[in-house]
């Protein structure tokens, strides 16, 4: 037998080592059987499809049905019953996939399939789907290849182009979202991060309310900075009339967010930030005392080593009025700190970017200091500047029981010279942000994927060993990242603006300002399949909410996979982990099994920043990093992370305490409050929460 149909109606090569590979995994998750006997039975079923269709065809139906005779013949009747349920469940993903109405060519799952559709797959006019997510990733592939062309005319641009295409649809590297939506469309806009100034004047203010309407109309997210507007209460020279401040106008920046993230495919999200010094200072720190002011706004205040010195020695600092300079007041710095830390205790916000920490790392210092980052922190950027992304998938760099550096190292090349070819095919919405864009040339890689990694590996997130782990992938990621900017320079040249950066001054060729960052992934790792950026687990087995009505209980394929091959595997077990989301302390889990799973609330506060300031370390940028605390944490925990976080060398720092809002997209079943708000008592997760941070603004 020779070829067999497949369920699409196309041919393909038969493969007995499928049919072995699927009953060994039947016989894992009972103790039935193993090797021997799939094989042994893989080449009965083979036998039997000769002779039933000698000359023939079978579907893949057929090769199933026999499979099942063959299980249920040889008295294996658990584990045929464990086959015939597999199957059942695979053809519901593939019934409810007709109903989404997308064609799946990659297996992937429901979630990311719905995710698919909504956000990124192309659609008609009358809103039907109108590509697949192979077709996806060719057209991103077949557009960024252009750009090869650029510098070599002659080149064939379908080489790189199939590189690229391989990449992503063996989901080893993603770029970020409006790159996946936007490539090879009129849209044309392929970056994620922007950073836009807010001047002291009304002219100013609206010009940069503008701007950033049409960076979210193009599907990016606006980081600013209002440490230039003058404070509330200041005089307006024009009209000798009272400033408002920097609150009120933010307000206006939030409600134009509102309505133009109805139309888009994404929501606006942006970054407030405010200097320590600024004398508004603590008006913004409890901006969001009330839920839903400023919703669609992440807030963090700009902290200087001179502030956080004062915070340790417990000395005053002084307030400064940005129109004029002038000192206006001094207050106790560890009492504005211990405003931060409550109400970050109390809501998430505000975050902390540790400026000095920001610009001792501004690669290119002669353009300007950096004031702000984008919505989730990690990309610094100079006034009007973007910067594209991408993270290659970490979970499929491990093979069997070891990390292939080898193929980390071909993908980190490959998907530099993909995110420089980006900067010069995009379409930038604003003539400034074109200009530095191309000037400095700044892109992110990072990665994603890490505890799916770690797990893999057997090596416990919050340990010594798996920090070791973290930062050999950080360092070989930065290392790997640099000398492919360094070849593409020897080859196309510096970035423009090299002259009198930090590059220029080492005496090192580089084509790309910036290289690294870690960025949280959100959706793209739902796609690929594993945990956001380097993140935790945030469950390892829960309930989706897939689309509206629909509701599929997911577990952790790394996991799933160590528990059957473990024989351990049952779905009273997957019911009772769903129920806190959690494997530690499971008495049907064993212990080395539990200590390799962890989830963001197993893991104590310090390590998270342990292992954000090991990333850090070995990072361009910054690094998009939730520390998650339970519920019943206290204001000196968030206290010590701040203060960790700082001393450790983290250029920003972001907590959540469970429940602390009361719009989540992550609910926890065991948590007696969600059973008093009448919520399930298993874990839920919404469609697009793939970890970090469980607040919907968060997962931009």
């Amino acid at each position: 037998m020779e070829r067999i149909r497949k369920r699409d109606g196309s041919l393909a090569d038969f493969d007995p080592g499928k049919i072995a590979r699927a009953v060994e995994k039947a016989f894992a998750s009972t103790g039935e059987g193993g090797a021997e006997e799939a094989a042994s039975l893989t080449a009965q079923v083979v036998e039997e499809i000769e002779r039933r269709f000698a000359g023939g065809v079978p579907t893949v139906e057929d090769v199933q049905d026999l499979v099942e005779e063959a299980l249920i013949g040889g008295g294996f009747h658990r584990t045929a019953k464990a086959y015939i349920i597999y199957r059942q469940e695979r053809s519901e993903i593939r019934k409810m996939k007709e109903l989404i109405g997308v064609r799946d060519e990659l297996k992937l799952s429901l979630n990311a399939v719905h995710v698919l559709k909504k956000r990124y797959l192309l659609k008609d006019a009358a809103g039907r789907v109108v590509e697949t997510p192979l077709q996806m990733f060719r057209r991103v592939a077949r557009a960024v290849a252009e750009a090869e062309r650029y510098y070599e005319q002659e080149l064939d641009p379908s080489i790189w182009e199939e590189e690229f295409y391989r990449a992503m649809v063996n989901l080893e590297f993603l770029p970020n979202s409006p790159t996946l939506m936007n490539a090879g469309t009129e849209v044309g806009q392929l970056s994620a991060c922007f950073v836009i100034p807010v001047e002291d004047s009304i002219p100013g203010i609206f010009d940069a309310l503008k701007c950033m309407a049409l960076v979210h109309k193009s599907g990016g997210g606006t980081g600013f900075s209002f440490s230039r507007l003058r404070p509330r209460g200041d005089v307006v020279m024009s009209t000798m009339g009272i400033a408002s401040g920097p609150l009120s106008f933010m307000r206006i920046f939030d409600v134009t967010t509102e309505v133009i993230k109805q139309g888009g495919r994404r929501r606006g999200a942006n970054m407030g930030i405010l200097r320590c010094d600024h004398p508004d200072v603590v008006e913004f720190i409890t901006a969001k005392d009330k839920e839903g002011f400023l919703a669609n706004f992440n807030l963090s205040v700009a902290v200087t080593d001179e502030f956080m010195r004062a915070v340790e020695e417990d000395d005053a600092y002084y307030l400064k009025n940005p129109r004029t300079g002038a000192v206006t007041g001094s207050l106790r710095a560890r009492d504005v700190f211990r405003l931060m830390v409550t109400q970050a205790w109390r809501g998430g916000d505000p975050g902390l970017v540790f400026i000095d920490a920001v610009n001792r790392a501004n690669p290119t210092p002669h353009m300007g200091e950096i004031e702000a980052t984008n919505p989730c922190g990690e990309q610094p950027l100079l006034p009007f500047e973007s910067c594209n992304l991408g993270s290659v998938n970490l979970a499929a760099m491990v093979r069997g029981d070891s990390f292939d550096w080898e193929r980390f190292r071909t993908v980190i090349q490959l998907a530099v010279r993909f995110l420089d070819d980006v900067i010069d095919i995009n379409s930038y919405p604003l003539e400034q942000t074109a200009e530095i864009t191309r000037g400095n040339r700044k892109v992110g890689l990072g990665v994603m994927g890490l505890a799916d990694a770690l797990a893999s590996l057997s090596i416990p997130y919050d340990s010594e060993e798996g920090l070791e782990m973290g930062s050999r992938i950080a360092r070989f990621l930065q290392e790997e990242a640099h000398r492919a900017s360094e070849e593409l320079a020897l080859e196309r040249g510096n970035f423009p603006n090299y002259r009198g950066s930090v590059w220029d001054r080492e005496g090192r060729p580089m084509r790309n300002a910036t290289v690294t960052t870690i960025a949280p992934t959100g959706t793209i790792s739902i796609i690929a399949g594993c945990s956001s950026g380097i993140e935790p687990f945030f469950a390892i087995t829960f309930v989706r909410n897939v689309i509206e009505g629909t509701r599929m209980v997911e577990v952790n394929p790394v996991f799933r996979k160590v528990a059957e091959e473990g024989g351990f595997y049952s779905e009273d077990l997957m019911s009772e982990i769903a129920r806190s989301g959690g494997v530690r302390g499971l008495e049907a889990v064993p212990p080395e099994v539990a200590a390799a799973f962890p989830t963001a609330f197993d893991i104590s506060p310090e390590w998270h920043v342990r292992m954000q300031a090991a990333f850090q370390e070995h990072c361009d940028n910054a690094v998009s990093k939730t520390v998650n605390f339970p519920a019943d944490a206290s204001i000196e925990d968030v206290d010590a992370v701040f203060r960790l976080a700082w001393r450790l060398g983290c250029k920003g720092i972001t907590v959540y305490r469970y429940g602390s809002r009361s719009e989540q997209v992550l609910y926890l079943g065991s948590d007696s409050m969600m059973r008093l708000l009448e919520k399930p008592d298993y874990t839920v997760a919404e469609a697009e929460y793939a970890g970090g941070c469980p607040t919907p603004l968060c997962f931009f």
